[in-house]
């Protein structure tokens, strides 16, 4: 295995898992290793190199996410990656009002995570728990950060702006947007294909959902907000509620702050509505075989997609291009199907076979749109970022 460098790492906290790679300067990935389970009974360490051949594969109990970023740096002197590893890349769910682009992360920065970290609570602590072990592994390694709100910082205020008094929106409380790092990606991989940017929707559709749209190029809308709680139905979060919904669970029903976020973030989505699983898979088995709930949970999840496309694509003008991305978007026909069941007013045709097939384009010949299928490369867009800032070179 290569491991003279230089070479970037790349560092993905999520809510429960540290997700890690090595890059070379041609963004070629190397390595590749995932930490899941942190902090719950049953956890997980797998690593793998670009060969497909298995470093690591073994269940065990992560206790924190420190102890995490540890297990990131004994894999990386393990396999002989730690000492040609020239910048490290973390992904930062919110940048705050005040980090709108990606940048070199300095201890000023860090600070300001902290203190901001009350806008995402599921992510901001755990990421700066892990870099500052990373950085104890690896000292004196820059490192950069890369902002999940950053593709959205050039939305228009109409579609940023709340309908509350205007002291709030100043103060920061505004639709942010995330999963930019993936978006990011998508919209580079299309540009490569010499797809315009015209009328474009991209859905990526995961353990967390969300859509934006792009007109020009440019982000104009987007269906989380404030948090990544917002929009979509998601498999454990609510997406869009009333927030009457939510006063009438504090005064009604004694809901604490704390009992209402582990509701919303965790207890509802496909979960919440199925009773059993937030798994699309074991709901399509499900369904299968006849539970409502579970038939339930699916209708109400393509409703929900199908409901943003009409909607973006009504700030946009019309559409030209629609791409399907991340894990339910990527790899389930039979859900792509169904949302775009009913949107042939939008002059959408899909191709079954090419749908079922998983290829790239799954519109036919005849639709007005092009519907298609984009592997998403989150860790691959943070190495391009580390890149380019390490290089002094503008965005």
């Amino acid at each position: 295995m290569e491991t003279t460098g230089p070479h970037i790492l790349t560092v993905n906290t999520g809510s429960s898992s540290i997700k890690f790679s090595v890059y070379d300067m041609d963004e070629r990935s190397l390595l590749k290793g995932e930490i899941a389970g942190i902090g719950r009974q049953e956890g997980s360490v797998r690593v793998f190199f670009s060969d497909g051949s298995i470093c690591v594969d073994e269940n065990t109990r992560i206790e924190s996410f420190r102890k995490g970023a540890v297990v990131v740096t004994r894999c990386l002197e393990e396999t002989g990656y730690v000492g040609s590893i020239e910048a490290v890349g973390y992904r930062i769910v919110h940048g705050g009002m005040k980090y709108r682009e990606h940048c070199q992360l300095t201890e000023e920065l860090l600070e300001y995570l902290r203190d901001i970290a009350h806008l995402a609570p599921e992510h901001l602590p755990q990421a700066v728990e892990v870099i500052e072990e990373v950085e104890r592994g690896l000292p004196s390694i820059p490192g950069v950060a890369c902002f999940d709100t950053a593709f959205h910082r050039d939305m228009p205020e109409e579609s940023r702006i709340y309908a509350i008094p205007l002291e709030f929106y100043r103060e920061g409380i505004m639709r942010y947007g995330f999963h930019g790092l993936s978006y990011e990606y998508i919209t580079d991989a299309l540009c490569a294909c010499g797809v315009p940017l015209d009328r474009v929707i991209i859905a990526h559709l995961g353990h967390g959902s969300s859509m934006t749209a792009i007109r020009d190029g440019r982000c104009v809308e987007t269906t989380m907000g404030f948090t990544p709680l917002a929009g979509l139905v998601m498999s454990t979060r609510c997406g869009d509620i009333d927030p009457g919904v939510v006063l009438y669970l504090l005064r009604e029903k004694g809901f604490s702050a704390d009992r209402l976020n582990l509701l919303l973030n965790h207890g509802s989505g496909l979960l919440g509505i199925s009773g059993r699983t937030d798994d699309i898979r074991k709901l399509l088995a499900l369904e299968k075989r006849g539970d409502e709930r579970a038939i339930l949970s699916l209708r109400l999840f393509c409703h929900s997609v199908r409901k943003f496309i009409g909607s973006l694509s009504a700030v946009l003008g019309g559409l030209s291009t629609l791409v399907f991305t991340a894990g339910i978007g990527e790899n389930s026909p039979e859900i792509r199907e169904r949302i775009l069941d009913g949107l042939e007013f939008l002059g959408i045709r899909l191709d079954t076979e090419r749908n079922r097939a998983n290829q790239k384009v799954i519109s036919d010949k005849q639709s007005r749109v092009m519907v298609m299928v984009i592997k998403t490369d989150e860790e691959r867009m943070i190495a391009r970022h580390t890149k380019r800032i390490l290089n002094g070179e503008g965005r």
